[in-house]
């Protein structure tokens, strides 16, 4: 998939304006290689040594040798490259086939038929292996641009006018969501094209990159339109059969891109680590979380103070750190906590009251909870207590 925006390099805009001209020229009237000068001089480059090889391999009924039908290929690969049509090209050939027929020296229409068959068959087959040839150089140089743009790699000059190739002006402020499913994706499987298509139709392809990396798809857009990352977000979500999917914020120019791409990764490790199950998440409403774990030491001295007591409890701490987690996902009922833990109300209270007792900190007391809850949450991020500090 896929690049958006017109996808044509500034200098190289005019020379194919000018090629698709031509081959629309060509491709509405096949034989108009005969009508002028310049256009049969165009086609007859590409037919070189057509008629003499016609005519050698249909007077005696023999099949093109090898290096008549290598001929043929290179002279395809050629015109692939000047950006010629097929169906004009293969029209010329027939054109002079018809005009050059060889039949008055003995051959049949059988065998001239049979020659020009194999001929343009090789010639074909040399347009479109130049043609594939062109689309995988296209691919490498799109996926190595998206590795620099993503990483922050390469000089943000040359980064900027590369994004214009892919319809992206750098120096405004882009935003960049990530989607991630149950598979991983690559460019070309169902889903990143479903998506594209939803995106294309709702809202065109104008500055608009969506791409695969690391089998999660992602979506880059202005950050001054909230309305296309938010689509992507439902598209994806619907189309990943409801995977989850995290939103940076609009940053400026090339490192923005970078930075925006960071805050989304970071939103789907945070939602993996604290179990956030909301399909959409967004990274400016979990600011919190970095800046408790920006100092790490302080945080994993919080959890060991506030809760390292409770690997006293008979069947280590981690039925009751689960215990809090649900009562402080619940709002803090403690009906709904139990039941989110298939426990009764009674034995739910009794696991409060063991917390209550090893800590020193009651959960339900306003004063504690703050400490409580903060701890718990840099337990989650710091994977506590499967790793010890």
């Amino acid at each position: 998939m896929r690049q958006s925006g017109n996808g044509l390099a500034p200098d190289g805009s005019r020379a194919l304006a000018h090629a698709l001209e031509r081959r629309q020229r060509c491709t509405t009237d096949p034989g108009a290689y005969m009508a002028g000068r310049d256009v049969s001089e165009e086609y007859q480059e590409y037919l070189a040594g057509y008629a003499r090889i016609l005519a050698d391999a249909s007077e005696t009924g023999r099949r093109l040798t090898r290096e008549e039908l290598d001929s043929r290929r290179v002279l395809g690969e050629q015109a692939a490259e000047a950006g010629l049509g097929l169906r004009a090209l293969v029209g010329a050939h027939m054109a002079a086939t018809r005009t050059g027929r060889p039949t008055a020296n003995g051959a049949s229409m059988d065998s001239v038929l049979a020659a020009a068959a194999q001929a343009i068959d090789a010639f074909a087959e040399g347009y479109e292996r130049a043609q594939r040839l062109a689309v995988r150089q296209e691919e490498a140089a799109r996926r190595e641009f998206i590795d620099d743009l993503l990483y922050g790699r390469s000089d943000l000059g040359r980064l900027a006018q590369r994004a214009e190739r892919y319809g992206l002006r750098l120096s405004s402020a882009h935003a960049v969501a990530v989607a991630r499913g149950k598979a991983a994706y690559d460019e070309g499987d169902p889903v990143p094209r479903e998506v594209e298509r939803a995106l294309i139709g709702r809202f065109s392809d104008h500055s608009i990159l969506l791409t695969t990396k690391d089998g999660r798809l992602v979506c880059i857009a202005p950050g001054d339109q909230d309305e296309v990352v938010t689509y992507f977000a439902k598209q994806a979500f619907a189309a990943t059969d409801e995977g989850q999917v995290a939103i940076g914020r609009p940053q400026p120019g090339a490192a923005g891109v970078v930075q925006s791409y960071e805050e989304a990764l970071n939103a789907l490790g945070l939602a993996e680590r604290l179990e956030l199950d909301a399909p959409i998440l967004r990274a400016a409403d979990l600011l919190v979380y970095p800046v408790l774990t920006r100092d790490r030491q302080a945080m994993a001295d919080l959890v060991q103070s506030a809760l390292g007591p409770l690997t006293a409890a008979r069947g280590g701490a981690q039925s009751l750190l689960d215990t809090l987690t649900a009562y402080f996902d619940s709002g803090c009922v403690a009906a709904e906590a139990a039941r989110r833990l298939s426990l009764s109300v009674r034995a739910f209270t009794y696991r409060l009251d063991r917390i209550h007792k090893l800590t020193g900190a009651n959960p339900t007391d306003p004063v504690h909870r703050y400490t409580l809850q903060t701890a718990v949450i840099g337990a989650r991020l710091l994977d506590w207590p499967a790793k010890s500090f």
